[in-house]
């Protein structure tokens, strides 16, 4: 009987993990996501978000104060290689073609708005650099370790306790 009881007590010593997920190894690497290049500006009137979208700018053009989208606007874009007037595919969005692809760099974009009721002259840095990839996490052998070992004290506890049984059955025979 003492030999069971030394073997379920090594099976819950190695199941004694740190409590709370406190494993104290390396920490994880952070969850990156990677975003397609942007930039946005802001003026009294209008805010401005830019996005590259494969070969298109897509703007979304913004009332500051009620943040409305503008409609029926000419939204002009100069800089980064694009000049031009971008067409408005939704309220409050516009599109512009990328004819020539842009560099890895920053670019200063000028986007003029012009409503029926006021113009505004918004300046903006679409950051075309690309982020370093993250790399993926790593295999958690911890948590392999900690199913592993709750799996053994459950087999040898489920043994003993069918071996306590025989014994039981076996005294209250005699």
């Amino acid at each position: 009987m003492i030999k069971l009881f030394a073997v379920f007590l090594f099976a819950v010593a190695t199941s004694a993990f740190g409590h709370g997920g406190e494993d104290h190894g390396a920490p994880p690497p952070p969850i990156s996501q990677v975003l397609a290049p942007r930039t946005s500006a802001a003026s009294e009137e209008f805010e401005v978000t830019a996005v590259v979208e494969g070969n298109k700018l897509v703007l979304y053009v913004d009332r500051f104060n009620s943040n409305a989208p503008v409609s029926k606007a000419k939204v002009e874009v100069d800089g980064a290689g694009l000049k031009g007037l971008a067409s408005e595919s939704a309220p409050g969005i516009y599109l512009m073609d990328i004819v020539t692809p842009m560099k890895a760099t920053r670019h200063e974009l000028t986007i003029i708005v012009e409503t029926d009721d006021s113009t505004d002259i918004l300046v903006a840095t679409l950051d075309m650099t690309q982020p370093a990839p993250v790399a993926g996490q790593g295999f958690n052998w911890t948590a392999w370790l900690t199913w592993l070992s709750w799996l053994i004290a459950a087999v040898l506890l489920a043994g003993a306790a069918l071996l306590a049984a025989r014994k039981y059955k076996l005294i209250k025979g005699r």
